[in-house]
Parts: C-alpha cells; sequence; structure tokens
C-alpha cells in the first residue's frame, strides 16, 4: 500500500474530468494533479463505443487526450485506480488496491454503470452490456462468431449500438417496454420516425414488450416476451445506467440519485465537487435536482467544477440541465433540445413534411424546447436561446418555418 498527496485530485477521465483538468491549468498551471480512473489506457468517450463494436474505430485511436497533452499539463494519470472508499473529513481517498490519495481539492467524476433489469434468468445467462471498452471490445469479439443480436432497451446507448451491430452484418432484434424509442428525447410522431427507418434497414423493433425471462439455448439467447419469443446469438442489455457513488458509503456526503449538488458543483463537503454522470445538479426547468447523464451538460459541468476548485474569478453559476442531444442513423439526423413531450404547461407547434419532423415546446412564448427529424438546426444556438429564454413573439411562424436561420439571427441580436 502506498500513499500519495496532491493539491488537485480527480476522480474519473472522461468529459467532465478533461474539461475541469483544462479549466483549472487555466488559473493554476503549476498545482499538482492526479488523475485516477477505472479505465487501464487514455481518457476517451463512452459515445465512442458503438463505433469500436462494428470496426469502424480501433481502440486506439479513440482517445479524447494524448499522453503529450497529460505530460504539457502536468497530469499524472493512474489507470486501474477506481475509487473504494472516501474519507471526506480527512481527505484522504483510497483506490481499489488499497493505496491511499490525499488531496486538497476532489472532483468525483466517475460516471454511470449499466444497469441490469431484474429479468429471471439474466443473471445466469451470458451477455453484455456498452460502457467501457473493455465492454466494446468483448462484444466485438463475440460478434466474430454471430449471426444475429438482441438489444435490450430503446435508449440511445442501444439504438446506436444495434445501428452498428446491424451495419456488421448481424440480423438484430431490438426489444422496448416502452411503447416507442428514446422516450426520453423524442415525441411519439417523431419516433415513430426513427422506428421506421430501423424497420427499412431490416431490425426487427418489437417495442411496448417487456422481457419476462431469458434462456441460453443450444443454439443461443432465446428472450421471452408477453407473447412470443425472440432469438439470438448474443444479448446486449442497453436498459439504463445509474451513478457509480457506492464509494462514498460512510462518507457523509449527500446523495440521492447521484451525488448532490450546488451550482458551482460543490458537495456538501468541504473541498469537494462533483460533476458528469455522477452529479445531480439543479434542474433548469424547475426547483429539482436531477441526474443528466448527457454529454454537453457534463463537459459544463467539469468546467465549472474546475473554476470553482482553481478559484477562478470568472467563475458562473450552473444555469440548471438542460438536455441535448444529437443522434445520426441510417442516413438521417435527429436532434432534441430542452423539452418536447408536452406537459407541464408546454404549448407544442409541429410541422410534418414527407421527409422531416419539426416540433417546438413554448412556455408562455418563450422556447422551452425544440426536436427535429432531417431538419437543419444549431443545438448550441436552441440551447443558448432556451438558456435565455428568449421570447419568439411575432418571430414564431418565421422560427417555425427555418429555425436554423432564425434562430442564429435572433441570437446575434441578443448576444450584441
Amino acid at each position: 500500500m502506498a500513499s500519495t498527496a496532491c493539491k488537485y485530485l480527480i476522480a474519473g477521465s472522461s468529459h467532465a474530468a478533461l474539461e475541469a483538468i483544462h479549466a483549472i491549468r487555466m488559473v493554476d498551471a503549476d498545482g499538482t494533479l492526479t488523475v485516477v480512473s477505472r479505465d487501464r489506457g487514455l481518457p476517451y468517450s463512452p459515445t465512442v463505443l458503438p463505433y469500436v463494436v462494428s470496426g469502424k474505430l480501433e481502440p486506439e485511436a479513440v482517445a479524447l487526450r494524448d499522453a503529450r497533452y497529460l505530460e504539457e499539463n502536468a497530469v499524472e494519470l493512474r489507470n486501474d485506480a477506481a475509487l473504494r472508499s472516501l474519507d471526506a473529513a480527512g481527505r484522504r481517498a483510497t483506490l481499489a488496491n488499497g493505496d491511499i490519495c490525499e488531496f486538497e481539492k476532489l472532483l468525483l467524476a466517475t460516471g454511470a454503470t449499466p444497469i441490469r433489469p431484474p429479468i429471471t434468468g439474466l443473471d445466469n445467462v451470458p451477455h453484455h452490456v456498452l460502457r467501457t471498452m473493455e465492454d466494446a471490445v468483448g462484444l466485438r469479439h463475440a460478434m466474430s462468431d454471430a449471426q444475429s443480436a438482441i438489444v435490450l432497451g430503446a435508449g440511445l446507448i442501444g439504438m446506436h449500438a444495434a445501428e452498428n451491430l446491424a451495419r456488421a452484418g448481424l440480423k438484430v432484434s431490438i426489444v422496448e417496454m416502452y411503447p416507442q424509442v428514446l422516450p426520453g428525447y423524442f415525441d411519439a410522431e417523431a419516433a415513430a420516425m426513427i422506428t421506421d427507418a430501423f424497420s427499412e434497414a431490416g431490425v426487427d423493433m418489437r417495442l411496448g414488450q417487456a422481457a419476462e425471462a431469458v434462456n441460453a439455448t443450444a443454439a443461443g439467447i432465446e428472450l421471452s416476451l408477453p407473447d412470443a419469443t425472440v432469438e439470438g446469438d448474443i444479448l446486449l442489455v442497453a436498459t439504463g445506467v445509474r451513478p457509480v457513488i457506492d464509494y462514498l458509503e460512510g462518507s457523509g456526503i449527500e446523495t440521492d440519485e447521484g451525488v448532490l449538488v450546488d451550482d458551482t458543483m460543490a458537495t456538501s463537503a468541504s473541498g469537494i465537487w462533483a460533476a458528469g454522470d455522477v452529479a445531480q445538479a439543479r434542474d433548469f426547468y424547475g426547483p429539482d435536482r436531477r441526474v443528466g447523464g448527457i454529454l454537453p451538460g457534463a463537459v459544463e459541468q467539469g468546467r465549472i467544477a474546475g473554476m470553482a476548485m482553481a478559484d477562478d474569478p470568472g467563475l458562473k453559476p450552473y444555469p440548471g440541465g438542460v438536455p441535448l442531444n444529437t443522434y445520426s442513423y441510417f442516413g438521417h439526423k435527429a436532434i432534441s433540445v430542452g423539452r418536447t413531450a408536452g406537459g407541464d404547461g408546454l404549448a407544442i407547434e409541429t410541422r410534418r413534411e414527407e421527409n422531416s419532423y419539426l416540433a417546438v415546446a413554448l412556455d408562455d412564448g418563450r422556447l422551452a424546447g425544440i426536436a427535429a427529424i432531417d431538419r437543419p438546426l444549431d443545438a448550441g444556438v436552441m440551447w443558448q436561446m432556451i438558456l435565455r429564454r428568449i421570447e419568439l413573439g411575432a418571430r414564431l411562424d418565421e422560427f417555425l418555418a427555418d429555425p436554423l436561420t432564425s434562430g442564429r439571427r435572433i441570437m446575434s441580436e441578443t448576444w450584441r
């Protein structure tokens, strides 16, 4: 067992962690900085894993930062170094191998881990998840001997993986308990267009079907549904993720679904912050704190946390989480920013053309959310319009006709 000390300790090595490093080094170029990561290599984004599975990308070609960047920024990266426990008051972190890291300031950016649903037989059947590089390489290896796959879950991870499995030549079935794909991002009409594209590509879509049991057979995997069975050579479970916070037991740091943070990403313990998939931060649309789980949110939270850790005088509080996702599939593009599912007093305007769709959510005339299928949008501009509570008023018709040009014009006027 070894003991080391540093000024800044960052647990995790993906988007939130890297953005925090950048923010810290903008203010403090010399403070000792150590990153401990459960992964074995250079930092990468979980969003690239489906492409590693398909073979479109190689594991060694997806690093977000290379060794030179780490050296130039005086970052010590320790791999295979997950947190085991944390003494918040004593500012000491214990790693899985027993080593001790003492710190002045700590960022928890430990991400999330896959959820395995309580399906009869699942624990006894070989199956895959997709959250780490090891997961992706393992699934890619399994594909070499497979002709068919079952994907359980139609969220972003499941849909990305299913497309890449299909493009690799496997016969793919998607099983989803909800009646539509991507329910957290798109309304039923937009989701139906995405489903049609998958069906046209040969993917077997089993929506509104809750898996009841899974069994291993001589031929592979058999998944039992309420009124049918689905067979495949391999099974990918993509039914969601939850924050990795088990190491906080007994630490005294306040948690709920994730690590509770304020608007500077500070936890309830002095000198400790959290950001990214592990953080439960303020929601833009109300007083509740939520786990965001999206890449742009992780970047923003990591930047704020890093600025706070380095006492950057330019720090501004977190404005609240606004969902933002861009999703490409089988030659199509879907974008979702904010809320467009209706309810909560939102007024929804929709525009449907033969091959495209647009839904705009308004809250008292102000943009609250927008989603589009094969319609040009600037997601960053839409995000800023929502955060700034831009009132569309007399410009609504213009905006609905061409949200890309109109949105950029409105934001240009606002920035002036």
